[in-house]
């Protein structure tokens, strides 16, 4: 059982930055792939980005490519989102999840097994 906790989010104005840490209980991070999600009210749960096991490869929606970063620290067992450019469709509750190292990394929010209970993010115009 991998259990994950979110934070860093916030409210900040259109343009501004913010940084999502998720940190994992699992000594064996190293063997997951990590995601970021993100749900609006009334909305699907939506990929944001993802990052293989090793960190050597990364995933991007196209609506956060160029503005958001994902990367993770295995020795620290923490995954991160830097978003940046930041806009008011941003606006949601941001997950991370854990998928197994061994499937292949997915942008499918049911692929992932473990997720963490959430933070907010809003993007104020």
């Amino acid at each position: 059982q991998v259990q994950l906790e979110e934070s860093g989010g916030g409210l900040v104005q259109a343009g501004g930055s913010l940084r999502l840490s998720c940190a994992a209980s699992e000594r064996t991070f190293s063997s997951y792939h990590m995601g970021w999600f993100r749900q609006a009210p009334e909305k699907e749960r939506e990929f944001v980005a993802a990052i293989k096991w090793s960190g050597a490869v990364t995933y991007y929606a196209d609506s956060v490519k160029g503005r958001f970063t994902i990367s993770r620290d295995n020795a620290k067992n923490t995954v991160y989102l830097q978003m940046n450019s930041l806009k008011p469709e941003d606006t949601a509750v941001y997950y991370c999840a854990a998928r197994p190292s061994t499937e292949v990394v997915s942008t499918t929010p049911r692929a992932y097994m473990y997720w963490g209970q959430g933070t907010q993010v809003t993007v104020s115009s």
